[in-house]
């Protein structure tokens, strides 16, 4: 009877050798290592590669080194998976007229694609990709655009650090539209990309553009770190208390900035979310053929102002908000 036990027991685990799914090989692109914004998908692609690992797959994030070149950048690094051999491809479809043709090229070679962070959920249908993970910017920029308004703002400048960035341009797009429904006002101000992510330089031009025109009484910045050179920049110029700062995205700083009556909100499409899932989601459609019934699976627009600043708090003190 044990000898029977015993083989029995080498049949079920045999079994289950058998019949399991093979490991998934992930690659991810994303952001700079040094970008806040992108250390929060990294922290959900770093939390999800456990689960990953515990299936005996693999995941290696591909990141860009400047935003000089974003778009052919990304395109670039989308090829250099497909010469990995990698099992699926997660990745932000940031400038579509650089990387649609390298998102093609993955579909050709047999390798699925899940968009996450820029893209829309159109924007995957057209290129036949599992799912879109992330924000519809145009839609959360227009929710900016009418919180302004809403709250007394006439004239706002729409801080872009990445132009050409098509899910930049639509943040700055919709903040515009969404002033224009109430009759009110909003441009967008480029700076070249080298200012991302340099402080001094995104203050300067801020603190320039504040003094040059007494009329604006709103300043939107498309990113937590351009936020905090944001509001630098207003000082400098004296116009913290009278011009009225919003933010896409959020850092403590910018959440502390809320709490404390500086900085009016900010819009949370929730990054970590991002990173999780698009690695979670793309073990399982790998290993198990699972997919969402839910397209395009949105993480955002949230608006954060002092409404639900505590609870918000918390979390960006753990590097999850």
């Amino acid at each position: 009877m044990t000898h029977l036990k015993g083989l029995m027991a080498g049949v079920a685990v045999a079994a289950l050798c058998a019949t399991a799914a093979p490991a998934a090989d992930i690659a991810i692109i994303g952001g700079k290592a040094d970008d806040a914004f992108f250390a929060k998908i990294k922290k959900g692609i770093d939390d999800a590669t456990l689960v990953v690992e515990a299936h005996g797959g693999t995941v290696n994030y591909l990141q860009l080194q400047t935003y000089d070149n974003i778009g052919g950048d990304a395109a670039n690094l989308v090829r250099t998976a497909i010469s990995q051999g990698v099992d699926i491809i997660a990745v932000p479809n940031w400038v579509p007229g650089s990387e649609d043709e390298a998102i093609l090229s993955a579909k050709a070679a047999g390798i699925p694609v899940m968009l996450y962070n820029a893209g829309g959920g159109d924007k995957a249908k057209e290129l036949g990709a599992i799912n879109y993970i992330g924000n519809e910017e145009y839609p959360a920029g227009l929710a900016g655009g009418r919180y302004f308004a809403e709250h007394g703002a006439k004239h706002v400048i729409c801080v872009n650090t990445v132009p050409g960035a098509g899910n930049l341009e639509d943040r700055c797009r919709g903040i515009a539209d969404g002033m224009a429904e109430a009759g009110l006002k909003a441009e967008q101000l480029p700076l070249p990309s080298s200012a991302f992510g340099d402080p001094t330089a995104v203050a300067e031009a801020i603190k320039a553009t504040l003094l040059g025109d007494e009329t604006i009484d709103g300043v939107f910045a498309i990113s937590s770190g351009d936020a905090d050179s944001a509001f630098i920049g207003m000082q400098q110029a004296g116009k913290s208390e009278t011009v009225q700062m919003g933010s896409f995205d959020m850092n403590v700083s910018g959440l502390e900035r809320i709490r404390d009556g500086e900085q009016l909100f900010a819009i949370d499409q929730q990054p970590w979310l991002q990173g999780f899932l698009a690695v979670t989601l793309s073990d399982g459609y790998v290993n198990y053929g699972l997919a969402m019934a839910t397209s395009p699976l949105l993480t955002g627009p949230g608006i954060v102002d002092a409404s639900n600043i505590e609870a918000t708090l918390k979390g960006g003190e753990q590097g999850y908000r």
